[in-house]
């Protein structure tokens, strides 16, 4: 039986923009068309950050102006006259427009913004599909047969929806490296013929239990070609799934808000879901957090349970009907232990992954880590819903070096103590000259500062809670009402926070969220131009002192997304006819230039999702350039920037309203009729040099 979609109207600041209602119901449960779970009235960023952004242009703008009537000036007096050769040379450097242009690492003609059913890359480049969703990767695994898939066959194969992507070295062996990816969830319309969302079979149910979660698979490079391939039945591949078994760790452990009948120690857990974003950890862990969990979750009724957007009913994937730890009327703890960070040690197949109570529970985007000058770490990681905060830990425990089983286990500790913080923004103007119109404040100008409000402190000999009111395991499981309690500020979607590794600041995607200013919503409080925010932006936060571990910071915005002819876009006060249209930010990483890279989730622009790099300081600070697209439905996830590589997960291809695996709407990537495949592709210069130099 073909399931009949629902007719629903786009909302640009759903979890994907203005993408379809499938991508809404699989993902993220259709969260945007919920009430919004957070109602406190604490301020709201993104009316702090308009004003940043309207008076930085005029000022910028004037500052340009006037540089280039000097240089005219100066220019009509001195400059000869071109020769025939010199005005021909210069009409030929003109026609390469950015090839041989912009900042180191960004030097490549950007592709044109399009709906092309393919990954198009620049002129000059090459990829490849370096792994498809059911591939095998463990011994004994089948081929991939997408009309007989068991959860014994899939629980040894590549999972689907790969989203965050690492490659780590692998000392030993000569140009191969670890592929771990997250599986963020499953589209059961788009992965089983004759699927009936009123009926999911127990099989069908297994098979997307085992599609979730984690693979690490070993790859290696074909130095010819820059060409990535799996190495099937290498000891290093692995598959976690959510029905693997993991470790609580941290202080929330034992804690009687995580313990079920199942699990009366409240320290084991079964499987990982929806896993976004992540990182990679600087003694070579991987980390990955746990986003939309609620979707999972059925028949909740608590206040908890509505601030965290579980739904009272049915949920859409039935799982409820064939375990009942996804029924929280009979485990009314098991959503507790979900949207959590979880780390993995992807050098040993053998040890259990561990959930890190001490980053708090809240729907992670992704978790990134830099250590204090002393060599704590400090792991960074945004709430990705409509009006909620960011966060940052920082340990107590400091890194050790090597990599004996020792210093492994020591390492292994270090997300368990310390103490984690919400973020707090404040602007500079007063309230009466706020009038929600972008009207410049009169001082003309703008300075952001903030801090971090600590919520509970971990160490090995206890929690101890800095919110009133709320119990130290409180926090860590309810870490959401801990930052309303403290007033923290209210993001428009905050999701991947990465600090650069030249300069140490600190960049927070904020995705979108149009439901400001709507009905009872967050409304202008400091000259907001944007009352409808459908294209998202960047923050740029600097450390006081440029300290991991510092309790204050400095903000500002580096990029208002949407199309450049727009007056309420601004690129790092980049001139707006020479970068090209964003929306929608959400994954971030750097190259080794401390060049920005962005991946898009939900173009509210009519084109389809892509990445894109910027520079982030110098002369050429905010000019941005796309450097691929997604094929039709698809969005860009990972990404990884290498030298000579770039990595990224195409998740959900050919996710539109109205198609089925009966009746695919991508021809991506396998050819026209063939069921479509989420996978992970590289790309590479032809000439073998490096990435944009």
């Amino acid at each position: 039986m073909r399931i009949q979609l629902p007719i629903i109207s786009v909302n640009n600041d759903s979890h994907h923009g203005g993408r379809a209602a499938l991508t809404c119901r699989f993902r993220c449960g259709d969260a945007c068309f919920h009430e919004v779970p957070n109602t406190t009235t604490n301020p709201y960023v993104g009316d702090v950050i308009a004003d940043a952004l309207s008076r930085r242009t005029v000022m910028r703008a004037a500052a340009v102006v006037t540089a280039a009537t000097a240089v005219g000036a100066s220019a009509t007096v001195a400059a000869p006259k071109a020769s025939a050769a010199e005005s021909a040379a210069a009409t030929a450097a003109t026609s390469t427009r950015h090839a041989s242009r912009g900042a180191r690492g960004l030097r490549f003609e950007p592709v044109a913004p399009n709906t092309a059913d393919t990954v198009t890359i620049p002129d000059g480049y090459a990829q490849n599909v370096v792994i498809r969703w059911g591939e095998p990767i463990l011994r004994g695994a089948p081929a991939f047969d997408p009309e007989n898939q068991t959860a014994e066959s899939q629980s040894k194969q590549f999972g689907y929806n790969n989203d965050f992507l690492a490659l780590l070295p692998l000392p030993g062996e000569r140009h191969r490296q670890v592929l771990v990816a997250n599986h963020e969830y499953t589209d059961e319309v788009l992965m089983f013929r004759g699927y009936d969302a009123a009926n999911p079979t127990k099989q069908q149910v297994e098979v997307a239990w085992a599609a979730h979660g984690l693979s690490a698979v070993v790859v290696e490079e074909d130095r010819r070609s820059g060409k990535l391939t799996p190495v099937p039945r290498h000891p290093l591949n692995r598959r976690v799934t959510a029905t693997s078994e993991f470790k609580v760790t941290g202080p929330a452990a034992g804690s009687d808000l995580l313990k079920t009948s199942a699990d009366p120690t409240g320290t084991k857990v079964l499987g990982t879901l929806n896993n976004c974003s992540g990182g990679v950890t600087p003694w070579g862990t991987t980390l990955h957090g746990e986003e939309n969990f609620n979707q999972y979750f059925a028949n909740a009724t608590r206040a908890t349970d509505k601030r965290y957007g579980l739904g009272t009913g049915a949920t859409e994937r039935k799982w409820e009907r064939f375990d009942k730890r996804f029924d929280v009327a009979q485990e009314p703890n098991e959503p507790h232990r979900f949207g959590f960070v979880v780390e993995l040690d992807p050098y040993d197949p053998t040890a259990k992954p561990r959930k890190r109570t001490a980053l708090g529970r809240f729907k992670h985007e992704g978790a990134t880590v830099r250590l204090t000058d002393d060599g704590r770490p400090v792991v960074y990681s945004g709430d990705d819903e409509r009006f909620d905060y960011f966060y940052k830990f920082i340990g107590s425990k400091r890194m050790k070096k090597g990599s004996s089983r020792a210093v492994r286990e020591h390492n292994l500790s270090l997300l368990d103590e310390g103490t984690l913080y919400v973020a707090k923004l404040t602007g500079d103007s007063p309230a009466i000259e706020i009038d929600g119109s972008g009207k410049l404040p009169a001082d003309g100008e703008f300075d952001g500062s903030g801090e971090w409000i600590p919520l509970a402190t971990a160490t090995a000999k206890g929690a101890v809670s800095h919110v009133e009111g709320m119990t130290a395991d409180e926090v860590f499981v309810f870490t959401r009402l801990a930052g309303d309690k403290v007033g923290a500020t209210k993001m428009d979607r905050p999701e991947d926070i990465e600090p650069n590794p030249h300069t140490g600041k600190v960049y927070v995607a904020l995705t979108n969220n149009s439901n400001r200013g709507v009905g009872a919503n967050a409304k202008a409080d400091e000259a907001n131009p944007r009352n409808a925010n459908k294209h998202g932006q960047i923050l740029e936060l600097t450390e006081r002192w440029n300290r991991a571990d510092s309790k204050k910071f400095a903000w500002t915005l580096f990029l208002v997304a949407g199309d450049p002819s727009d007056p309420a876009t601004y690129f790092a006060g980049f001139p707006k006819d020479d970068v090209s249209p964003i929306s929608c930010p959400d994954n971030v990483a750097f190259d080794s230039y401390g060049n920005l890279w962005i991946s898009t989730d939900g173009n509210a622009l009519g084109n389809h999702d892509g990445l894109f790099g910027v520079a982030t300081r110098g002369d050429r600070r905010g000019e941005l350039k796309q450097f691929l697209t997604m094929p039709n439905g698809a969005e860009t996830c990972g990404p990884v920037i290498q030298d000579r590589r770039v990595l990224v997960a195409v998740q959900h291809p050919g996710e539109i309203d109205g198609a089925t695996a009966e009746k695919p709407l991508s021809a991506w990537p396998d050819g026209a009729s063939k069921i479509n495949r989420p996978a992970v592709v590289a790309v590479w210069r032809k000439d073998g040099c490096d990435i944009g130099v």
